[in-house]
């Protein structure tokens, strides 16, 4: 079965385990890490662009992993590549592997000290030092390997997962391999689409090898289209009511531009009219005179089907707390999470999405951001479960866990150019919005956090950019996301 063409998902150690000892039952002896081997030497192959006369060194493990890697420069050496394995557990090295090398004409040398000149001289380094299972980082005699590796002129292969990271957390507790490409099997391991693993692996090729898995995957990666499965679209009988109007409380006295922005996402997210409710309606007037606005209570804003709180309101708890007394999908963000009360967001009937940075998250879990940082997928869980709230932790990959378990949705369309004052505000307008057209918590943090990224990236296009280039560049996504 494997994966869709559509969604792309990750799928837990346990559960790959299961997958690959039922296949295994069904095929003869060997023939799956065959398969494993195939796709990783035609992918080596293809970064090495000319096979014959290259120079590959593979790093060895005692695992399957290594065993992967054996198969794979076997295959590579009958093809004319010059191949060393550095075996850095002899006794415990896959023996049919090794033995598949040799008869390709291949060698191998013992321990980490015979590594550094074939090293120095290699086109390629095919990491194989520990498979999916491995934790805490890597054993002292193999970090320096890592280290070696990147400082050379050798393009880095991982096999399965970068050796080092932990596959199921996407954690990094140690000394780690940094990959160019990591060549996975089966299925996504959450440690390739999670920083702080992420960064290590590179790019990512999946060979399929034929597992049919079994259950929930861990992770969820929304494609375009999937994406475009889930924009609201206007039909023939929608009005600017029927489509959703989406209430903004947002920005103070100090700080209009949070208004300005959260209303300039807002009004790009396919609802039919946004309501404002708030100190800055002169600003958010001169710039988007279509908004409705009122400088009362947000009770008295009249009706909406969605309400955004939080940017830029500095302490102004009680409109927070109207806001959260209501019965429509409320969005928090910024300011708003350090007002809204954890029990009250609990006791709420309709949904709540959460939009922390990792430092909000560190506050509203009282840890450090260190703490949030190194371990991004464990602390959204625990945040979706604390609250009973569908939480989006934003970073370079947007995390979206919704308040009932299940998958946890990851993003990665962004660029760092997004990480700029008023981005978030732009984020929270355009979510709200899709919120209030109809989507659930989890797919609209989850489709506005897909078109934010994009927008980011078309916006930016290699340069700085500023807060309110991205939500212009919305339009521009959305269509690219509609064209396919």
């Amino acid at each position: 079965m494997g994966e869709t063409r559509g969604m792309r998902t990750a799928y837990s150690v346990e559960t790959v385990r299961i997958a690959e000892r039922e296949l295994m039952a069904r095929l003869p002896d060997g023939a799956l890490m065959q398969r494993a081997a195939a796709g990783l030497a035609a992918a080596c192959a293809e970064l090495l662009g000319r096979v014959y006369g290259s120079r590959v060194v593979l790093l060895v493990g005692s695992g399957d992993n290594g065993g992967d890697a054996l198969y794979a420069g076997a295959r590579l050496a009958r093809r004319g590549a010059g191949v060393v394995a550095v075996l850095l557990a002899p006794d415990r090295t896959h023996s049919g592997g090794l033995a598949a090398l040799r008869r390709a004409g291949g060698t191998a040398v013992r321990g980490a000290d015979a590594a550094e000149a074939p090293i120095r001289r290699a086109d390629l380094v095919v990491d194989g030092i520990v498979g999916i299972g491995g934790k805490g980082g890597l054993r002292p005699d193999a970090a320096p390997l890592a280290d070696l590796a990147r400082e050379s002129r050798a393009a880095v292969v991982a096999v399965d997962l970068p050796s080092g990271v932990e596959a199921d957390s996407g954690e990094v507790r140690g000394a780690a391999v940094r990959a160019d490409l990591t060549v996975t099997f089966g299925t996504h391991k959450p440690g390739l689409l999670v920083d702080p693993a992420k960064e290590y692996a590179g790019s990512v090729r999946l060979v399929d090898i034929g597992l049919s898995l079994p259950g929930e995957a861990e992770l969820e990666a929304l494609q375009h289209a999937d994406v475009a499965a889930l924009l609201p679209v206007p039909g023939a009988e929608s009005d600017k009511y029927r489509r959703g109007v989406v209430g903004i409380v947002a920005g103070s006295a100090r700080y209009p531009g949070a208004a300005v922005l959260a209303v300039a996402g807002a009004l790009r997210g396919g609802a039919g009219a946004v309501r404002y409710v708030g100190p800055a309606g002169d600003a958010v007037i001169a710039r988007f005179p279509e908004t409705l606005v009122s400088n009362g209570s947000p009770e008295r804003a009249g009706r909406v089907q969605a309400w955004v709180a939080g940017p830029g309101v500095g302490d102004d708890a009680d409109s927070v707390a109207a806001v959260l007394k209501s019965d429509v999908p409320v969005l928090v963000d910024a300011d708003g999470l350090r007002l809204a009360e954890r029990d009250v967001v609990r006791a709420r009937s309709a949904p709540t999405l959460l939009t922390p940075h990792a430092g909000e998250a560190a506050a509203l879990l009282g840890v450090s951001r260190d703490e949030v940082e190194g371990a991004r997928l464990a602390s959204v869980r625990e945040l979706a479960a604390a609250y009973g709230a569908t939480v989006l932790l934003k970073g370079s990959t947007t995390l979206v866990a919704d308040r009932g378990g299940g998958p946890v949705r990851v993003n990665s369309t962004g660029t760092a150019w997004l990480a700029t004052a008023g981005s978030g505000d732009v984020l929270s307008g355009l979510t709200g919005s899709l919120l209030a057209s109809g989507l659930g918590a989890l797919d609209a943090g989850s489709v506005g956090a897909y078109l934010h990224g994009l927008a980011g990236r078309f916006a930016a296009d290699g340069a700085p950019v500023g807060a309110y280039d991205v939500a212009d560049a919305v339009r521009e996504a959305w269509r690219d996301v509609m064209e396919g």
